[in-house]
């Protein structure tokens, strides 16, 4: 660490004239090599290289940079993230540093999605001229992978290298055609998008393929998709027989469309009318403009549709000149931050300011301590103040592996204030337990005492006038992505109970025990309590599914107990169950409706929007998008069960008002049906 601040204090010195700069660059050029990959990134002290004058000092820099960084993507997928994005700062300013390494950016098949975006990135900015075939092979490979985000990206990444190389446009779109031919309703979808863009880089060039985007017409349900088509429909309509027949298909659904569609669609059936003024142009032109003047409430499109008919009907001339003309031609995007900005973060390069690409301003602040607090800022819309002058920062979306956007209403991802907590006292470590190795997973308390354990209760699955004087509570909780059963052991007899041992009988999920059952010597009148980590689909039974648990318990002083627990499905639900809004769509639109599963949950309020979000992500049931149906609103979430099973979860209900109505829909709707008592008991809490 004293290697790395050094090395941060001098990437902010600034020296004095080349010759100081050299030295500097010469004395930390060996920093490169340590094994730390703190202190690698930290000596990546560009802004030094900026002053050296001598490009045979430059070059030979160059040269000692690249095995440093090409190694640190050999490091766990935490240390590459974060080295992706200094190095895409890093070839924004210097691409010969990696021009020659571009292969190592190519994805392997268990990379995690945020690293497999990162190198897609760094991939785009580094294609040139000459690795350009090599690079479309990869991307046409990744773009018939089953990670449908992924695919997108990947997509697009082709349209961006055709826009940014000029020779390798034609290539580019010869994969585009390949992949549209393919037939996937969300490959086709974003391969027009970028096809759009490349028409606006490249006028008038590649305009022959029009008649196979237009073969997908029927396919295109997403807006971007929607209204890329219609553009290039609107733009190129003096070259396409049937436009208005195209147009019109589109227009049937205009006052459904989203406002990104209605306002392409009004500006191409403009478009159409200037350069076919016709007869059924003439009447698709009205039956536009009474819609987005007088059926809409959208501000944007009425504002825009009176300029257009008050232009129709003064100065059809002037119209032309207006709508028809000529676009500015785009430009490659693939060096997207200010020079300005890319200086400030090459100067703190190592830090998360190079993680977040943004400068340290814009999310770290210091907060002055305040002596009270009003009520309302315990909750998420009061103002934040903290407690302390030590920096807080809050990283956006994007800014790493962990995040994830949503274009919902809500924000996907909650973290509610927490109340505020009496003071307590800390409490005194166990020195002598932690210096002998003793294992803690079970503590053990006087049984009069567990009572007052801040600990909360655990259902009695077997009472102690069933167990001769055994008392045992027990129920399956989910900690850090891991089902545990947590049991509690009170012992009201008279002798001491020792050697438990636990057997759970098969099951629908295959729940079994993960290890031994850590319970010491429990002494008459004291309590032990302890976490078995469990395992799925060890132990699985046949038959109709079930939430019945049977376990068998026995020890050294006493006959082997049976008892029957519940399976609380929902934690079962896994932490990557989050799903992106379109995927979800997708998926809800590939399953049958024979595999929707519906139940009334008639004893449920939902009162508390906000609240009741909070708790289901808390139980990985990940909130997706709400919309009104009439008086009631209906929200979507998302949950995953081992093996990466999805569910998709409806629920719809009347703020306020008991009854929520529930709809599950996953590939497996045998066991849709467990979860909703699990649902039920989640919203009831």
């Amino acid at each position: 660490w004293g290697q790395v601040f050094i090395l941060d204090a001098l990437s902010r010195y600034k020296a004095a004239d080349a010759r100081e700069a050299e030295n500097i660059v010469e004395r930390v050029t060996p920093r490169l090599q340590h094994a730390n990959c703190a202190v690698v990134l930290s000596a990546m002290i560009l802004q030094q290289m900026e002053l050296i004058t001598s490009t045979d000092v430059v070059r030979n820099l160059c040269k000692k940079m690249a095995p440093p960084l090409v190694t640190l993507l050999s490091a766990e997928p935490e240390i590459q993230y974060v080295a992706l994005r200094n190095i895409n700062l890093i070839v924004q300013r210097r691409p010969t540093i990696l021009a020659h390494e571009i292969k190592v950016f190519f994805c392997k098949y268990n990379d995690p999605i945020y690293v497999k975006m990162e190198k897609l990135e760094i991939m785009i900015k580094l294609a040139s001229d000459r690795n350009i075939d090599q690079v479309l092979l990869e991307f046409k490979e990744y773009a018939t992978e089953v990670d449908v985000d992924f695919v997108r990206k990947a997509v697009r990444a082709i349209g961006r290298c055709a826009i940014k190389l000029e020779r390798a446009a034609e290539r580019c779109i010869s994969v585009l055609l390949e992949l549209i031919k393919i037939k996937v309703n969300y490959v086709v979808q974003e391969a027009i998008i970028v096809i759009k863009d490349i028409f606006r880089r490249y006028p008038n060039t590649y305009e022959s393929i029009i008649a196979t985007l237009c073969e997908s017409l029927d396919t295109l349900d997403e807006p971007e998709a929607k209204a890329s088509m219609i553009w290039i429909i609107g733009e190129y309509a003096e070259r396409i027989d049937n436009a208005d027949e195209l147009l019109e298909s589109f227009l049937e659904s205009f006052p459904e469309e989203p406002a990104q569609v209605q306002l392409q669609l009004l500006t191409a059936t403009v478009k159409l009318f200037l350069k076919k003024p016709t007869e059924g142009p003439q009447q698709m032109i009205q039956v536009v403009l009474n819609n987005a003047t007088v059926e809409t409430d959208n501000p944007d499109l009425r504002d825009r549709a009176y300029i257009y008919w008050r232009l129709l009907s003064t100065d059809p001339e002037a119209a032309k000149d207006v709508v028809l003309a000529e676009k500015p031609v785009i430009s490659d995007d693939s060096n997207q931050l200010d020079p300005s900005l890319l200086d400030e973060l090459l100067a703190n390069i190592a830090t998360l300011s190079s993680v977040y690409h943004k400068p340290p301003e814009a999310f770290v602040t210091r907060v002055k301590t305040t002596a009270s607090r009003t009520d309302d800022e315990d909750y998420p819309n009061g103002s934040e103040q903290g407690y302390s002058d030590a920096p807080t920062h809050v990283a956006d979306e994007g800014a790493s592996p962990q995040t994830s956007s949503s274009n919902a209403p809500y924000a996907a991802t909650r973290q509610p204030a927490p109340p505020p907590a009496a003071p307590v006292s800390p409490p005194v470590p166990d020195l002598l337990g932690d210096l002998i190795g003793l294992d803690n997973s079970a503590a053990i308390v006087p049984a009069d005492q567990a009572a007052a354990s801040p600990v909360p209760a655990l259902p009695v699955v077997l009472p102690a006038s069933t167990g001769q004087g055994l008392q045992i509570g027990a129920e399956l909780t989910r900690q850090d992505g891991q089902v545990f059963y947590s049991m509690l052991f009170e012992n009201n007899t008279q002798t001491p109970l020792d050697g438990f041992m636990i057997q759970f009988n098969k099951n629908t999920f295959g729940l079994a025990a993960g290890g031994a059952l850590q319970v010491p010597q429990l002494q008459p009148g004291t309590s032990g309590r302890t976490l078995l980590p469990m395992v799925l689909f060890q132990n699985m039974s046949a038959g109709p599914p079930s939430s019945l648990l049977q376990v068998a318990v026995k020890n050294n002083q006493q006959p082997v107990w049976y008892f029957n627990d519940k399976i609380s499905l929902h934690v079962l639900f896994t932490e990557d169950g989050r799903m992106e809004r379109g995927s979800f769509l997708e998926t809800w639109r590939s399953l049958p409706d024979s595999n929707e599963v519906l139940k009334d949950l008639p004893g449920v309020v939902v009162s508390n929007v906000e609240a009741t979000l909070d708790l289901l992500a808390a139980s990985n049931m990940f909130f997706i998008a709400k919309r009104k149906n009439a008086n009631q609103d209906v929200f979507y979430f998302s949950a995953k069960i081992p093996p990466g099973v999805p569910f998709l979860i409806e629920l719809t209900t009347v703020i306020g008002n008991p009854g929520v109505k529930c709809a599950i829909k996953t590939p497996n709707p045998d066991i849709a049906s467990l979860f909703f008592e699990a649902i039920e008991t989640l919203l009831k809490a």
